[in-house]
């Protein structure tokens, strides 16, 4: 994701800004109603000071669209998103939010396109007739009043008073998570460590954990569509169905979280790693029912993509559940997507969280980093690590479960693998690209994704993982 969603513009607003503080009193527009089990209000982006144009005279004028400031039912969760998803933004999103507790209003804050942590082009995924465009949805606690605006941005990037247009259908989604799921058999971890992840003493080569973003490998691998030859890095064990398979759903209810678990000594592969504490998606109260049916898995898993959701760092570690049912509501109500996009979610206490259904021991196909979706993974950390250096107790579960995985399928964390792109901004499609079998999100689009601090601390990670695994 982009690394800019929750950076602030200007400064909170009181009451003695001259902005239009008058709210409507009238509810908001829900296509899918609020309610305990949680909702989306979805309320339609019109003319700001337009001058009596109409919404679509508006857009292709250039005058900028939003929501003026009013109250709202209770959400804790707010995007943008409009009806085309291959549609480009070309404008800014900023939106602020009144705090449900003590009635005051946030600082303006923007929202960065969302087009890289993404089904991969031309998937079963990427195909459906409701996936839409959209931002970064932002976290933004219990909050009951709202304000947003688009400006337009003209052809060389900056805003413009003369812009081509904004897409069609352009609407804020507002999600409330609805109410929590049963309590687990064991409390979740919520005391982070204040202090920030110790670097390593002696780290060499290719494991500092901070060396640069790795630059596109040499002609013979990514200038050239793949060759059909032997996969160096098959796995020993039989493949997982096809991506293009829809399994059926399991038959019974699953657990609230699978507890730790020793490593499997009968392995095929001789380097492996105890399974870490994972909480289900029965865990955090998923709702099973807003997904599609079935689960497309891949033939394997080779390499782990590290992202940041930069939805702010303004949670506590007992609201992940809630985090996470709004990041799941979004991506499948608001951006249409199949399920929620990352295989698995890691919060600053060091919790891991199962993301996309379909078994955490499988190679589920996931909707998590445009181009490199299959024999992958992705892995998400919750928060916005630009600058802020990720808990010490995060960057382990990091390690603690790119341990546990990627043993499953015989893969070294310190190693390099090859994935054939579907398609991206940084491979072209069909092109073999060498990637650490440990990845951030940047190795393989061009983004800020996973954040300069988070990206920092993936030497960190591989070392510890490859430890782990007894290598």
């Amino acid at each position: 994701m982009r690394a800019f969603l929750a950076s602030s513009i200007g400064v909170a607003c009181t009451a003695a800004l001259a902005l239009p503080l008058t709210l409507n009193p009238a509810p908001a527009r829900a296509d899918r109603a609020g309610s305990a089990d949680g909702g989306t209000q979805s309320l339609p982006l019109l003319p700001l000071g337009g001058g009596g144009l109409d919404r679509g005279a508006a857009m292709s004028s250039g005058a900028a669209l939003g929501v003026e400031p009013r109250s709202v039912r209770p959400f804790s969760l707010v995007g943008v998103v409009w009806d085309d998803a291959s549609a480009r933004l070309g404008g800014q999103v900023q939106v602020r939010t009144r705090e449900a507790a003590t009635g005051a209003w946030s600082a303006w804050r923007d929202l960065e396109t969302l087009d890289d942590d993404a089904p991969d082009p031309d998937s079963p995924e990427s195909a459906r007739s409701r996936q839409r465009g959209g931002t970064t949805p932002l976290w933004v606690g219990d909050s009951n009043g709202v304000q947003a605006r688009v400006s337009p941005r003209g052809g060389s990037g900056v805003l413009s008073a003369q812009p081509a247009g904004l897409p069609s259908g352009l609407r804020l989604e507002l999600v409330d998570p609805g109410r929590g799921p049963a309590t687990l058999t064991r409390p979740l971890t919520t005391d982070p460590s204040s202090e920030p992840t110790p670097e390593p003493s002696s780290e060499t080569g290719s494991d500092t954990g901070s060396e640069p973003a790795m630059e596109e490998p040499p002609a013979d691998l990514s200038a050239s569509p793949e060759a059909p030859q032997a996969d160096p890095d098959a796995p020993s064990a039989p493949p997982e169905p096809e991506p293009s398979e829809l399994t059926p759903e399991p038959s019974t209810a699953p657990p609230l979280e699978l507890p730790e678990e020793p490593p499997n000594t009968s392995s095929a592969h001789p380097y492996t790693a105890p399974r870490p504490r994972i909480v289900t998606r029965a865990g955090w109260g998923a709702d099973e029912k807003l997904r599609e049916k079935g689960h497309r898995y891949t033939k394997t898993v080779k390499a782990a993509f590290v992202h940041h959701t930069v939805t702010g760092n303004a949670y506590s570690c007992s609201q992940v559940p809630s985090v996470m049912r709004s990041i799941y509501r979004y991506h499948v109500q608001s951006m249409g997507w199949r399920d929620f996009g990352y295989n698995f979610a890691v919060d600053k206490c060091g919790n891991i969280y199962e993301g996309r259904s379909g078994g955490v021991a499988k190679a589920v196909q996931g909707a998590h980093t445009r181009g490199f979706n299959t024999n992958s993974m992705g892995i998400a950390v919750l928060g916005t690590y630009s600058s802020k250096k990720p808990a010490a107790k995060a960057v382990k579960a990091v390690a603690k479960l790119t341990a546990w995985k990627l043993g499953l399928f015989g893969r070294n964390p310190s190693g390099t693998t090859h994935l054939k792109s579907a398609g991206g901004n940084r491979f072209k499609k069909g092109t073999k690209a060498k990637l650490r079998v440990i990845s951030g999100h940047r190795d393989g689009y061009n983004t800020e994704c996973p954040g300069n601090a988070l990206y920092a601390k993936l030497g960190t990670v591989r070392s510890t993982a490859a430890r782990l695994q007894g290598r």
